[in-house]
């Protein structure tokens, strides 16, 4: 493959060896089976520990409504990452690295992505913001925030690069080593994606908007890993969208519990959440707009 997505050749590379189809699809339910058991293994082991607690804890849990829930809830998509792991070992004989890239153009493409991210987050921050009815409503005070934030900034980052693995990571890199077209190396996983963040319980109305918003994230995500040749500049992305929606200002009913501010609607506000996407969706298209100028491919 040639011009913009060149660096696809590389990042696919690994998994070309074993790329039958029925292999990735038992891979894909092996993944799932395995998620599901080492979830439930790493909360039965917070419950067993929180003691007589846990009742309080399992509630928090349900929505993310206080810090150490939140840290919990982060930390637990390591069981995405490792059930991952177990599949690409198990049946494509290669390792959880293989499914990153290069290691130096991993690191230098986070890097650049991260600070050019960073600093145009510090401008927008400084722009009028946009009006959303209501002034933000302060969370944690700022001393227990900011006390939070390296472990705060370690569990999005957890986060966030458990999603890239699995689907910038090992779905693209399975699919891409069969199949040439965009078409399905491209939005298969970010329809998978999509689906994963369809719920229509905490949404509502605003859940098919919001997993639409998905899907156009994991495709904006698979175009920078094919250009990179990595996962850096989709995990750098990943990573600074979620500090701002998890750790600066995040919804008062929905992962909560780390954030200095909440907004002030929930998603509950039907109107409210859909008048907002635009503007999220355009901060998403910025966003990755800057990630292709940080790497410049």
């Amino acid at each position: 493959m040639t011009g913009a997505y060149a660096g696809l050749q590389v990042f696919a590379a690994p998994a070309r060896p074993r790329s039958e189809l029925w292999r990735f699809a038992a891979g894909l339910i092996l993944a799932f089976v395995a998620y599901l058991a080492l979830n439930q293994l790493f909360f039965a082991a917070v419950y067993q520990i929180a003691g007589n607690r846990s009742a309080a804890l399992y509630d928090a849990l349900l929505d993310g409504s206080t810090p150490l829930a939140m840290l919990l809830l982060l930390a637990s998509f390591l069981c995405m990452t490792l059930s991952v792991a177990v599949v690409v070992r198990l049946l494509h004989r290669r390792s959880l690295r293989s499914l990153i890239g290069p290691s130096n153009l991993v690191w230098t493409d986070f890097r650049a992505v991260t600070i050019l991210l960073v600093a145009l987050s510090v401008v927008i921050a400084l722009l009028p913001p946009p009006t959303m009815g209501e002034d933000f409503v302060p969370n944690l005070p700022p001393g227990r925030w900011l006390l939070l934030l390296p472990l705060s900034l370690l569990a999005v980052f957890v986060q966030a690069s458990a999603e890239e693995i699995v689907f910038r990571g090992y779905v693209l890199q399975q699919l891409a080593a069969r199949f040439r077209s965009p078409l399905i190396w491209m939005i298969a996983p970010s329809v998978l994606f999509a689906l994963g963040h369809y719920l229509p319980d905490a949404a509502g109305e605003n859940a098919l908007l919001i997993a639409l918003w998905a899907g156009v994230f994991g495709v904006l995500m698979a175009d920078l890993t094919a250009r990179s040749g990595s996962l850096g500049p989709a995990i750098a992305v990943h990573f600074c969208n979620n500090v701002s929606a998890i750790l600066i200002v995040s919804l008062p009913d929905d992962l909560s519990g780390l954030a200095l501010y909440l907004a002030p609607f929930g998603l509950d506000d039907t109107g409210m959440v859909a008048a907002w996407l635009p503007v999220d969706f355009l901060l998403m298209i910025v966003f990755w707009l800057a990630a292709r100028v940080a790497i410049r491919r």
